[in-house]
This record gives structure tokens, C-alpha cells and sequence, in this order.
């Protein structure tokens, strides 16, 4: 049997609506945020994280926004995994919203394109 829709999955898709087709998808315990096949934002505890550089980073900063910070079982070394919540006004505002979406897909685009190819191992 499917999962009923999430209200909140739903509430970030109309809020990115602006961006154009957004699709989230469940992973471990949260989800992603894709657009044209990038993940631009991670979804967890009901917060929007998104894919952020340094300067982005410093920018959300400044507005109150911070690190998304995973937890490793194994032995609780917290990793940044560079997504940077989304600051609290743009969560009333979809043209805020999709302004700050527009600058973390760029970061995302340009991280996708600068990581090298992995071979795959023949069997």
C-alpha cells in the first residue's frame, strides 16, 4: 500500500513551484528536493535545507539559517553535508523562496558538474 501524500512534501513543492517541475523523493529518513534531475534541497525534521557554497552559506547566515549537520551512528561524528536551511521568511514568501532555490540549484549544478565520473567495475 502507498504512503498517503505528506502535507508537508506538499507545501515545499508549491513553495518551489516558481523553480518549475519539482519532485521530492523519500531517502533514508528524510527526503530530496530535484529539479531537472539535481537535488537542490534536503528535506528533514520538517526544515528546508538547501544545497549552499561558502558565499551562499555566509548569506543564509546572515539570515538567521543553519548547517544541516548528520549525525554518523557508528560514532557520532557529525558530518556538514553543505545544505543550509532556508531562512525563515521565505517560508511565507514563494517569490523569496524560489529566489534562494534558483541560487542553490546553481551551486548544485556546478557541484554535479564538477565531479568526476565514476567507472563502473566490470563483474
Amino acid at each position: 500500500m502507498p504512503k498517503p501524500p505528506d502535507p508537508f512534501h506538499e507545501f515545499v513543492a508549491e513553495l518551489f513551484r516558481g523553480l518549475g517541475q519539482v519532485t521530492i523523493k523519500r531517502m533514508f529518513g528524510g527526503a530530496g528536493v530535484w529539479h531537472e534531475g539535481i537535488m537542490f534541497a534536503l528535506l528533514a525534521d520538517d526544515t528546508i535545507f538547501i544545497k549552499a557554497d561558502a558565499p551562499l552559506r555566509a548569506a543564509l547566515t546572515e539570515e538567521g539559517s543553519y548547517p544541516f549537520v548528520w549525525q554518523r551512528p557508528s560514532d557520532g561524528a557529525e558530518i556538514d553535508l553543505g545544505y543550509v536551511s532556508l531562512p525563515s521568511a521565505a517560508l511565507d514568501d514563494p517569490d523569496e523562496a524560489v529566489i534562494w532555490g534558483r541560487k542553490a540549484l546553481a551551486v548544485a549544478r556546478a557541484k554535479s558538474v564538477a565531479k568526476p565520473v565514476r567507472k563502473r567495475k566490470k563483474p
